[in-house]
């Protein structure tokens, strides 16, 4: 089900809890949601849609991928870019690392970990600090 995109920032700067298995719907509304908005956005996280649950999902490629309770457990090549958010009017400016490693469960709630560059690093990073309560 496509759901309302959360603009509180009051609400979208707390922290979200890990995730479990009796969240797979929260998982399937949260894809449904991302692929309404793909012309305006490339990733999500569930506190977007009103779930303070630790769930991320985005385009890798031109394929969407989700991430259950991630954890960046690596990071190199520290930068500086702007981005924008769904949630969020304007672009700022802030700091990503190149190249990131990420341990997470995938949407059958198996651990996996994974080595993400460029863009696609990027993106996961700024979900992961949506799940962290940190807005740009």
């Amino acid at each position: 089900m496509i759901r309302p995109i959360i603009h509180d920032p009051l609400f979208l700067g707390q922290q979200s809890k890990p995730a479990t298995e009796a969240d797979r719907q929260i998982i399937t509304d949260l894809m449904d949601t991302l692929r309404a908005n793909l012309d305006r956005c490339v990733g999500m996280a569930a506190n977007m849609i009103g779930e303070k649950k630790r769930i991320i999902v985005f385009c890798n490629g031109l394929m969407q991928m989700v991430m259950v309770n991630p954890q960046i457990t690596a990071k190199s090549g520290e930068y500086e870019t702007e981005e924008g958010c769904l949630s969020l009017a304007g672009v700022r400016k802030t700091k990503r690392y190149r190249k990131i490693t990420v341990s997470y469960q995938d949407q059958a709630f198996h651990s996996r970990m994974g080595t993400f560059e460029g863009f696609t690093a990027q993106i996961i990073q700024h979900e992961v600090d949506h799940c962290d309560g940190i807005l740009i």
